[in-house]
């Protein structure tokens, strides 16, 4: 082939997502798109959700219909908007993550359910729900990564905020249970939202399996608990160890911020030095004076402030020597970056 050609195929291939310099071909084009399917559960009774089936919900259909779907729209808004690197500072920072609806089905009927040997709710039945709304079709056939499930908790049926299925196996936030969903050829994760709460902890489900992820990518599973402080994601960008506690004000998780002091701790008034817009890898990074108020003390405006913090597309951070990837990939397309061994800094 011509050198000019191969040129101008390059750059063409490079400027629509096809290539990512210095990565191997085959690594995700950017934005990502996560095709999504969304199935409701609504037992109703009359014109009213049943509350003696959901435990803590009993408003109309129609209020829960739409607020389901205003969830979902906010939830696409704040995770899409959470992956533009820096974007509080950077206005023309492009999402890495492209969420796409594309079926809806709504049940009005109680999520089906399994029995377990232990005290408590039964469990929800994903394989069943799965089985119903044809997830090999959705998956293999429509490309479909995630399934959103709308229904309800009070303490009437037990949940996984997600859980996940694939070829790579479960690396969800979840009990990992090898068959309480189909297996297929292509990696799908699903999320369980309940309507009686906000949209803010429906984010929280993919803020946890987002760091359930990069921690398995990372080697946190494989590595011993006292040694978790020295890994790239837990220890150098979140600032934390095996208590899960932040111990270098780093960056943070999803329920510590860097000045946190114990679980769900968003509106902590304290204040740190933490280099959490500045996270340089080797800690050379910028600190400033931050406490509450850079998030409004608001649990999802710290969900969506942290996750622009995370390394995204174009971030130029290097760990030494290295570039590192951008890891809203492993969102997005987490089959091919497994299946390529791509991992948090480029090989």
């Amino acid at each position: 082939m011509p050198k000019r050609l191969a040129l101008l195929l390059f750059c063409l291939a490079t400027q629509f997502g096809c290539l990512t310099a210095g990565v191997a071909e085959e690594s995700p084009a950017v934005p990502c798109r996560i095709p999504v399917v969304v199935a409701s559960y609504f037992p109703v009774k009359g014109d009213r959700i049943d509350i003696e089936v959901t435990g803590d919900w009993d408003s109309t259909l129609a209020a829960t219909r739409e607020k389901t779907k205003r969830q979902t729209r906010e939830l696409i808004e704040a995770l899409e908007n959470g992956s533009r690197y820096h974007g509080y500072k950077d206005a023309d920072a492009k999402p890495s993550l492209d969420y796409e609806v594309v079926h809806e089905v709504e049940y009005l009927e109680p999520l089906p359910t399994v029995a377990h040997s232990g005290p408590g709710a039964p469990m929800t039945n994903y394989d069943a729900i799965m089985g119903r709304i044809d997830i090999r079709k959705w998956v293999l056939d429509e490309g479909v990564k995630e399934i959103w499930i709308w229904a309800y908790h009070g303490g009437k049926v037990g949940l996984w905020e997600s859980n996940m299925a694939g070829p790579f196996g479960d690396l969800s936030n979840s009990n990992r249970h090898p068959n309480d969903l189909p297996k297929l050829p292509k990696t799908y994760t699903v999320y369980h939202y309940n309507y009686q709460r906000g949209t803010s902890e429906a984010t929280e489900n993919h803020m946890h399996q987002l760091e359930a992820v990069l921690n398995h990518v990372d080697g946190r599973d494989r590595t011993p608990p006292e040694r978790w402080s020295e890994l790239l994601f837990w220890g150098k960008f979140v600032g934390s160890d095996r208590t899960h506690k932040i111990v270098r004000p780093g960056c943070g998780w999803a329920h510590y911020p860097p000045n946190a002091e114990r679980d769900y701790d968003w509106a902590n008034p304290r204040y740190v030095e933490t280099d959490i817009e500045d996270w340089q890898p080797d800690g050379s990074g910028r600190k400033q004076h931050l406490n509450c108020l850079r998030w409004n003390g608001d649990s999802l405006q710290w969900f969506v402030y942290w996750m622009q913090n995370l390394p995204g597309a174009d971030s130029g951070l290097t760990y030494q020597g290295k570039k590192l990837t951008n890891w809203w990939w492993f969102l997005g397309d987490l089959d091919s970056c497994l299946r390529n061994r791509i991992g948090l800094v480029e090989e």
